[in-house]
């Protein structure tokens, strides 16, 4: 794939209509540098020099896509609380349509801090309560997806297992999806196994995949097209869940791709540095989704995610890529 493609293809992008649904989240990241252990315990003392905030989840997933296009909304919940509004008007600072956010005070919005020293990663906090999606809310969510039906080209549904997403709302959002004619794609969770059928693309990564599939995990091979159980694992979920597309990311081997009657077709890893992996999924079904709705093949689409993916893993933190860093790795 060259150049000249992508380029096209992203010209087409900024007029693309997405709405993402998901585990919205608001990731702070605390920078800092160490000099000394605590007397206290044996631990590092951080002293904090930098503080940044950004969307998290499925939010990071709709802010990956405004890099590209600025017809972005988010559906999820957040509870009544300062995080909400900061994580808002985060959103809504770089152009995604916060309309079918709802905010009630029954849920806590979730929060991920990690605190960083050193480039290194010391440790992680969560702020967290599992949503339990009251009724009327998840109607008047659905009430939204069907109003919006008519406005965008695709639906990416991001689940973080944070309990926004049962049985009976995904079953709902593939039936509108589908009876519209629209590009869906879920990033699926094993630990909250859903039935998604006849969906545009299903991304699990590696690990995720051969869970969902019920098979132990096993060392990879390389070339990953003559990895057995890779494949095998393939073949399952391919038929388990019926999918048009099955993307699989495998970190350093790239993605591998699965479609009916077609060989798996393998995007080898385009990452030259990997500080950071977090959110690099997010950047996969992002772009591949958007790759769709422009006119790419699902192959054209794998290499696009994992050209964007291999950019983003040289970052720290939350991070997307830009068109003009997406352009550039090929480029190179």
């Amino acid at each position: 794939m060259n150049r000249d493609r992508v380029a096209a293809l992203t010209r087409i992008f900024a007029d693309k209509r997405i709405l993402v649904i998901g585990d919205l989240m608001l990731d702070e990241f605390l920078w800092g540098k160490v000099s000394r252990i605590s007397p206290e315990a044996p631990v590092p003392v951080v002293e904090v020099v930098r503080e940044e905030w950004f969307p998290g989840g499925a939010a990071n997933v709709a802010r990956n896509l405004a890099e590209f296009s600025k017809h972005v909304r988010v559906l999820g919940f957040t509870g009544l609380c300062s995080h909400a509004e900061h994580l808002k008007k985060l959103l809504t600072s770089e152009g995604i349509n916060i309309d079918t956010v709802q905010s009630h005070g029954c849920y806590q919005t979730i929060v991920k801090t990690r605190i960083i020293a050193r480039q290194q990663h010391v440790v992680r906090i969560d702020r967290e309560k599992k949503l339990q999606v009251q009724p009327e809310h998840a109607a008047a969510a659905l009430a939204q997806i069907e109003a919006l039906l008519p406005e965008i080209d695709a639906i990416i549904v991001e689940d973080y297992g944070k309990g926004l997403l049962a049985q009976p709302f995904a079953e709902a959002i593939c039936d509108l999806a589908n009876r519209a004619g629209k590009i869906l794609a879920v990033d699926p969770n094993p630990h909250n196994p859903l039935a998604w059928r006849h969906v545009s693309v299903i991304k699990p990564n590696r690990v995720e995949a051969f869970a969902s599939a019920g098979l132990p995990v096993e060392e990879p091979i390389d070339p990953p097209t003559e990895d057995a159980a890779l494949l095998e694992v393939g073949r399952v979920l391919s038929q388990k869940w019926d999918a048009d597309n099955l993307l699989i990311t495998l970190g350093e081997q790239g993605v591998l791709l699965f479609r009916h009657d077609t060989p798996p077709y393998h995007a080898p890893t385009r990452a030259r540095e990997v500080f950071d992996v977090s959110g690099a999924g997010d950047t996969v079904i992002a772009l591949y989704t958007l790759a769709l709705s422009g006119g790419a093949t699902p192959a054209e689409a794998a290499e696009i995610a994992n050209h964007a993916s291999g950019v983003v893993v040289g970052k720290l933190g939350t991070a997307t890529v830009t068109p003009a860093e997406l352009l550039a790795s090929f480029a190179e």
